[in-house]
């Protein structure tokens, strides 16, 4: 589960009558985009709002959210990750909802100890339930540059990037009664903690807080998305390019996944008998790319 948000916001329910205002958000200042949740200073925006820095230390890490609230869209957001020994840490970027039942889509970061490779944690929560973890390491450095990490949200699918290569779709079937998110606007949230109780080799390798701090770095925020308005005013882009609304994989994107998910997935819940002893979740069975 991604970090929980520490600001103090209440949000209410949202009436079916809610505006909905088409954005783009290209490589914005994230003073405009952006508001620190928690950790004070170890969150700093700099370079004139084009870069980000998360911190975290022995007594707390940091985190920011979006301003707006988003009903599908596709986000981008380019990280470089905590380098060298990174082991007990989770950095994220990820989109949720608030509230009891929320919806979530989740990137997860998990660092490691030199030398070993982070764990790329995803997961997409719809009416407060989770459990499809899909898990990957990488074919690249994370910490050594930027790469851009894509969450695409339609009401067909959801579609995990990175560089633009696929590594994860989640279809919607909720003809068969899966829950799928779809109702609930999101926020985007960004965040650097400590998980040593699990993140790393299952919590046996702890944070080295001889290391602090540790920091991440982001850059080049992209919302091509849905903004929701809770005053009912909207206006639209008119040129702004909405292929996200019914994208899915085309060959050469089916050839990538296939790629991706035979050489760099090290855990898929639809393979795993031993948590689901009465068997597998019925979305196992329907789709080739989960």
């Amino acid at each position: 589960m991604a970090q929980p948000d520490y600001s103090n916001s209440k949000y209410g329910a949202f009436a079916l009558t809610i505006a909905c205002l088409i954005v783009a958000a290209f490589a914005g200042s994230f003073y405009d985009e952006m508001d620190i949740t928690f950790g004070g200073e170890r969150a700093k925006i700099l370079n004139g709002g084009q870069d980000l820095y998360l911190s975290l230390d022995q007594y707390s890490g940091s985190g920011f959210q979006s301003k707006n609230e988003y009903l599908f869209g596709r986000f981008d957001m380019q990280l470089k990750l905590v380098p060298d020994n990174s082991a007990g840490t989770v950095t994220t970027f990820y989109l949720s909802s608030q509230g009891t039942g929320r919806d979530e889509i989740d990137f997860e970061f998990l660092g490691n100890s030199t030398g070993n490779p982070y764990t790329i944690h995803t997961n997409v929560y719809s009416q407060g339930k989770g459990d499809k973890e899909q898990q990957f390491h990488l074919w690249f450095d994370p910490t050594a540059a930027f790469h851009t990490y894509t969450i695409l949200w339609n009401s067909q699918r959801i579609i995990f990037y990175i560089d633009d290569i696929p590594l994860r779709v989640f279809n919607n079937h909720e003809a068969i009664g899966v829950p799928f998110p779809k109702s609930q606007p999101m926020k985007v949230y960004s965040s650097l903690w400590n998980a040593d109780d699990w993140a790393t080799q299952g919590g046996r390798v702890k944070t080295d807080w001889t290391k602090a701090p540790f920091t991440a770095s982001y850059k080049k925020f992209n919302a091509n998305a849905n903004k929701v308005n809770a005053d009912s005013k909207s206006t639209s882009s008119e040129n702004e390019n909405q292929a996200w609304r019914t994208l899915g994989l085309d060959a050469a994107g089916r050839n990538r996944i296939r790629w991706v998910q035979n050489k760099y997935m090290i855990y898929n819940y639809c393979n795993d008998c031993n948590r689901f002893p009465n068997g597998l979740p019925v979305e196992c069975t329907r789709s080739r790319f989960l």
